[in-house]
This record gives structure tokens, C-alpha cells and sequence, in this order.
């Protein structure tokens, strides 16, 4: 049992795309989002109370945090994930891009949405929370697999 427990990783196939059937719609989402708020105009910002540079903040994260999804993905590729520097900073572009996204989705909960119930805003608003926490699992996994083969393989 324990030699099964042992080699548990090289039982399993590697389906590196897995991660990917996540990243493209929530990257997806994140860039249209951000780039429907192009050209940048403060009074955008202004009608939902933000100050002209967060709103600025606020599109070059969602874009950013897009792209860098996105581009951190790439890096869980074989040949790219070969090589241990463009793995480690694919992983800590996925980790960081997920970390912006919670910030994103945190910022729209307090300053538009305004929640008055943790519970009711949880099975009321799934897009938005179901947003926050495909950013919080790709900042706590990041390129998890990739790391795990590079573990094995040593």
C-alpha cells in the first residue's frame, strides 16, 4: 500500500491541460472585462465612487491578471517546464495573477455590490464569488503540477 502511496504520481496520466480548461474562460473573463472599459475615461470610475487612478488600477489589473493566467499556462507546457527558471516564474506569474484577481473581485464586492450578508451574497451572487475563488485557487495552487513533476523526476 504504501509503495502505491509512494509512486502515486507516476501512477496517474499527466493531463497538463487540465489546468488550462480552467485558466482560458476565467482569463477570458477577466480580459474582456477589463478591456470593455476601454478607452480609459475617469468618469467611468467616478459614477461607481472610485478615484481616477484606481479606476486605471482597476483595468490594467483585469487585463494583467489575464494575460499573466494566461501566460503562466504556457509555461506547464513540456519543453517549457523542462527548464526550472521558466517553470518557477510561470508558477509565480500564476500564483500572482491569482492574487490580483482576488483583489479585483474583493474591490467590486465592497464598493459596488456591498454585501450585507456573507452567507446571502455566497448563494445569491455566484458569479462574482465563483470569480474570487478560481483567483484564490490559482494563487494557492499556482503551476502545482509542474512543481510535483519536477519533485518526482528528482
Amino acid at each position: 500500500m504504501s509503495r502505491i502511496l509512494k509512486n502515486y504520481w507516476k501512477i496517474l496520466p499527466d493531463f497538463y491541460w487540465s489546468s488550462i480548461l480552467l485558466r482560458v474562460p476565467l482569463a477570458t473573463l477577466f480580459i474582456t472585462s477589463g478591456l470593455s472599459k476601454l478607452p480609459y475615461h475617469a468618469a467611468d470610475g467616478m459614477a461607481l465612487g472610485m478615484p481616477a487612478l484606481v479606476w486605471l488600477l482597476v483595468i490594467v489589473s483585469e487585463i494583467g491578471s489575464g494575460v499573466g493566467l494566461m501566460i503562466g499556462g504556457l509555461t506547464t507546457l513540456p519543453r517549457i517546464r523542462d527548464n526550472a527558471l521558466l517553470a518557477g516564474l510561470g508558477d509565480m506569474l500564476t500564483r500572482f495573477s491569482g492574487i490580483v484577481m482576488c483583489c479585483v473581485i474583493t474591490g467590486i464586492i465592497w464598493t459596488v455590490l456591498k454585501p450585507d450578508n456573507l452567507w446571502r451574497f455566497i448563494t445569491t451572487d455566484y458569479l462574482h464569488f465563483s470569480l474570487w475563488v478560481g483567483g484564490l485557487y490559482f494563487a494557492l495552487r499556482g503551476n502545482w503540477a509542474v512543481r510535483a513533476t519536477q519533485l518526482n523526476s528528482n
